[in-house]
């Protein structure tokens, strides 16, 4: 008997453009459901930016009704000012998931890179051409929303090799 069909969101959060993906997941099979990119106006006060992602992600919560999420972390800034921002984009993508009752999960770049392409080094180039391949019916992407189903990706790969381990274990 086949597990039901499982929706992931993934997420590569920024302030200025967060890519978002959603995608199934069926035994082995993925297929891509969705993608875009949310980019509040860059005029518009902070916290009205941050109200932009936050109703904007929830819409995408609602739409598409993913069982789990998942978000990329973000590499340290030398920046303090950007980091700090870039940390209240964060959180906006991991409280709209969470507070709509998902688990949500989160990956380093460097794992989400070797999960799709097979080294962590890997540029947004690269990450680009393996979700054509490995997600054909997503046609052409931003590098945001790739990295975001990249994100989707390796939280299915995750889940997987988790459900493996238990199932040595149990």
């Amino acid at each position: 008997m086949n597990p039901a069909p499982l929706r992931i969101l993934g997420l590569d959060p920024g302030l200025r453009k967060t890519g978002w993906g959603v995608i199934q997941v069926e035994g082995t099979r993925l297929s891509h459901l969705a993608h875009g990119v949310i980019a509040p106006k860059e005029s518009l006060p902070f916290a009205e930016r941050l109200l932009c992602l936050f109703e904007a992600l929830s819409d995408i919560v609602a739409l598409h009704a993913p069982h789990e999420a998942a978000v990329e972390e973000t590499f340290m800034n030398n920046n303090a000012a950007s980091a700090l921002k870039l940390g209240h984009a964060r959180a906006m993508a991991l409280v709209v998931p969470a507070r709509a009752g998902l688990p949500v999960a989160e990956y380093a770049a460097t794992v989400v890179k070797k999960s799709v392409v097979g080294t962590g080094s890997a540029d947004k180039t690269q990450v680009g051409f393996m979700i054509a391949r490995l997600l054909p019916t997503a046609g052409p992407t931003t590098e945001d929303a790739a990295d975001a189903l990249a994100v989707a990706i390796a939280h299915a790969h995750a889940r997987k090799a988790r459900d493996l381990i238990s199932r040595r274990v149990a």
